[in-house]
């Protein structure tokens, strides 16, 4: 028998949560309990028959499986079994399984069948398993819609009374489309009800008003709830003001949502009495648990283990809490005493004392907010559990969030691509490697930036610049192009922000930046304003203004600003930086022409990439993943054949240790050869004199090798010569943020010290591939830098797309280099690969659904 695997946890299309694992021997009580709390159309619609009682030998075959030809998946809510699925394979070695699950009837109609059928058809193409069939009465809809709506090409025979059922169970883009968007529904679902709930229980609040859990009891009655407070307390008949109950299942009213303030002991305690009353999950403000050490982290996996059986999904610990200011809904249940005004901004905090400030200085700014999140210690709910909120809630047009790690990066870079292209992400996150994550080298700022790019993804630097991009998205136009008009009555700050923009990748218009002069009045300054704004040769507009020295102006109290709101009239994104007067609402204000700059330029690279169109991954011919992943068995690993397996041949080298040796290698691949020092950093050295070219005859090889061997070492490369190039290289890495991640570059000393790097995290799409090899600052190289012949681009791309396929597919390699990959007008040609196996990296984000 194989190894059981652990149980997971999954989410219901109604947000709650249940646990699946593999059935047990000891299960037996249980499934003939839940066999009992059928009913008769159930029992009936499952096995043909009224079948009243599990006869002992159908019981033991039931539980007793060998998780290989046969398996089954129990699904549990809290410690009951609700729901059982099993496959059976059809005779020894059969390529075909038998498919079948019931679920108890309080339970259907909540897709347990799909998850079951997900987990099931992931464990039988493991064990070699292609097609399930399964036998259906036609009365049961439900079941047959299981297999209908999946997106498998499912045939149907009628015969005998009975729905045959046929399907191949390999993961199609039918299938994973069908899989992500209920993975969309159920997350956005489980996040709903915590943000909108009827009522919240309080655990944790003191009859004296002191302490944390006071504060939020506070914070919550004061924010103008609109539904019901339930404070529980031990003794307290009430609680700052509410009547107060024992167990909130006593309060005998609607509660959706427990806050909890209690020490992590008590945690556990507090999730039973919550589930009593119907909760649908918990924001945990305690603090004490992971981040406390060992102990604390146990306390925080038995509490979400008895939250999640429970059926609730848990927000913390150690959080701030969460928001709604929603006017249907009012929530704050969270440490902060005042929020910010009602709007259209998504808030996302991991830390809570990070949060506090960004709600304190987003009201200052004047950032209107829909909803907020801080998740702390993220035992549970994460960033990405809130982009699948906001992606389909109404009342939020602005996602911004703060990340200090990522739980699952490969999920967050598909949600952001396609929520990025209906609302803005931006992203604070920070750079830092947590210590002993990830063998790989960290990468660098630029090219963090560039792969939260490639998602759509607007990354920022700071708390300010976070908030002044958001305030720029959430009141303005998004710009149709990089022309900028800069107007001002500085000639200094005229100057700062033409800079700036050159600095930021933005152009000045023809025709700008236009000072008019420190005496001009406010009609002056306002008509200049609101004809660039007009302009056709213009896409945004910094507007910039200093207070004129005295005796200037012949109306000093003239109101300036005034001029802002025809300018917007003209519909295109305004940013200003007035040193003298009240900007008005509506208009992004920064202090300094800098900061406005930088705003405009990265909403403004936002836009730029909403107009290119999304790429695809292309279809490679010569691709095998199963012939990759057996090059990579232990006892017989096998480099070149996986690279074989993925389309990417290699120059032949051999390698020799003598003269003699290389000589007879030579003529056994033939003349003209190169010699190389096989040291893996040396091998391409050609200024080191590792490397000599166009050896024609063994004479000189002979005497090439005589040279090397004194210098280098005695054991040596030998190669066919090929036509000259271009010096590319190719790498795939395993980031501890981002996965599996490709870059490209050009080779050479010079390029490796400057970090002259392009890098896309895996799946690569065909504008992934066309973006990196285009990215370098030595690309110029490729394209006929000086009269050279351009090289051949589409076999770079092509080359990229099968290593970037081969990291999606291969989760054992480690890390490939590719170096030199030499290319020219008629092609390219991989000189030497380098590969790096181990085991095999979690990837969260493949596979059936699981928290």
């Amino acid at each position: 028998m194989t190894t059981v695997e652990q149980p997971v946890d999954v989410l219901l299309s109604d947000g709650t949560t249940v646990q699946l694992r593999q059935i047990r021997p000891d299960d037996a009580p249980a499934i003939v309990a839940m066999h009992s709390r059928f009913s008769e159309r159930t029992r009936y619609l499952r096995y043909f028959s009224p079948y009243p009682r599990i006869p002992e030998r159908d019981l033991q075959r039931f539980v007793v499986v060998d998780h290989r030809d046969r398996e089954a998946f129990v699904v549990l809510a809290g410690d009951r079994i609700v729901a059982v699925g099993r496959y059976e394979r059809l005779g020894p070695g059969s390529p075909e399984a038998e498919v079948a699950f019931v679920v108890e009837d309080a339970y259907q109609g909540r897709g347990i069948g799909s998850v079951l059928l997900e987990h099931l058809a992931d464990t039988a193409r493991r064990y070699g398993i292609v097609h399930f069939v399964a036998e259906v009465l036609p009365a049961n809809g439900a079941m047959l819609r299981v297999f209908a709506d999946f997106g498998y090409q499912v045939q149907r025979q009628y015969a005998d009374g009975v729905v045959h059922l046929s399907f191949p169970i390999a993961p199609t883009e039918a299938t994973l489309e069908v899989q992500r968007g209920r993975e969309h529904r159920t997350e956005a679902r489980s996040i709903a009800r915590l943000l909108a709930p009827r009522g919240i229980a309080v655990y944790g609040a003191s009859a004296t008003g002191q302490g944390v859990g006071a504060a939020v009891l506070g914070h919550l009655r004061d924010g103008g709830f609109l539904g019901t407070i339930v404070p529980v307390h031990p003794t307290a008949a009430t609680v700052a003001g509410l009547p107060a109950y024992p167990s909130a299942a006593d309060a005998g009213l609607d509660v959706d949502l427990a806050v909890v303030a209690v020490a992590p002991e008590a945690a556990t305690e507090v999730v039973a009495d919550a589930a009593k009353a119907g909760a649908h999950g918990l924001v945990v403000i305690s603090a004490g648990f992971a981040e406390a050490g060992p102990e604390g982290a146990a306390a925080q996996r038995a509490l979400v283990r008895a939250a999640h059986l429970a059926g609730m999904r848990v927000v913390g610990p150690n959080c701030l809490g969460v928001a709604n200011t929603d006017p249907a809904v009012r929530l704050n249940a969270t440490l902060a005493p005042v929020l910010p005004a009602a709007g259209r901004v998504g808030i996302f905090s991991q830390s809570g004392a990070f949060g506090v400030a960004l709600l304190a200085e987003a009201s200052r700014r004047g950032l209107g907010l829909s909803s907020f999140v801080s998740a702390g210690n993220r035992a549970d709910v994460s960033g990405n559990d809130l982009l699948q909120y906001w992606q389909d809630d109404p009342g939020t047009d602005v996602i911004t969030l703060y990340l200090e790690t990522f739980g699952n990066p490969r999920k967050f870079a598909r949600l952001a691509r396609r929520i990025g292209r209906g609302k803005p992400v931006v992203a604070l996150a920070s750079l830092a490697r947590p210590p002993g994550v990830g063998d790989a080298p960290a990468l660098d700022t630029a090219a963090v930036s560039a792969l939260f790019a490639q998602s759509g993804v607007i990354r920022v630097d700071t708390v300010a610049e976070l908030l002044d991009v958001g305030v720029l998205l959430a009141h303005q136009p998004l710009p149709a192009g990089r022309r900028v008009a800069v107007v001002s009555n500085s000639s200094a700050l005229t100057g700062l922000a033409a800079t700036a923009c050159a600095g930021q990748g933005l152009t000045v218009a023809d025709g700008y930046p236009r000072d008019v002069g420190p005496r001009a009045g406010a009609a002056e300054y306002a008509a200049a304003l609101a004809a660039s704004a007009a302009d056709a040769g213009v896409d945004a507009v910094v507007a910039v203004f200093a207070p004129p020295l005295p005796g200037q102006l012949a109306d000093p109290e003239a109101d300036f600003t005034a001029a802002l709101p025809d300018a917007l009239a003209a519909g295109k994104p305004v940013v200003a930086t007035f040193l003298a007067g009240r900007v008005p609402a509506g208009v992004p204000a920064y202090p300094s022409v800098e900061e406005a700059v930088r705003a405009l330029a990265r909403v403004t690279d936002y836009a730029d990439w909403l107009r290119r169109p999304p790429g695809v991954p292309p279809e490679l011919d010569r691709v095998d993943p199963a012939a990759g992943q057996a090059a990579l068995r232990p006892e017989t690993a096998d480099p070149a054949a996986l690279l074989a397996a993925y389309g990417i041949d290699v120059v032949e080298s051999a390698p020799a240790r003598t003269a003699d040796e290389a000589a007879a290698m030579a003529g056994r691949l033939g003349y003209p050869v190169a010699l190389k020092a096989a040291a893996p950093g040396l091998r391409h050295r050609l200024d080191l004199g590792a490397v000599r070219l166009d050896l024609a005859d063994p004479a000189a090889l002979r005497r090439a090798y005589a040279e090397l061997a004194p210098v280098f070492g005695a054991d040596v490369l030998v190669q066919p010569m090929v036509p000259p190039g271009v010096a590319c290289v190719v790498e795939l890495l395993e980031d501890p943020a981002f996965g599996p991640v490709v870059g490209f570059g050009l080779g050479g000393v010079a390029t490796e010290l400057l970090g002259d790097r392009a890098w896309r995290a895996v799946p690569l799409t065909d504008r992934d591939a066309a973006e990196l090899v285009d990215e370098p600052r030595a690309a110029p190289l490729l394209r006929g830098h000086r009269g050279a012949a351009p090289v051949d681009r589409a076999a770079l791309i092509e080359l990229l797309l099968r290593v970037g396929r081969l990291a999606d597919e291969q989760p054992r390699v480690r890390s490939l280099t590719l170096n030199p990959v030499l290319a020219r007008p008629d092609g390219i040609s991989v000189l030497h690969a380098a590969v790096r196996v181990g085991t095999a990296t979690d990837r969260p984000d493949t596979g059936p659904r699981r928290l």
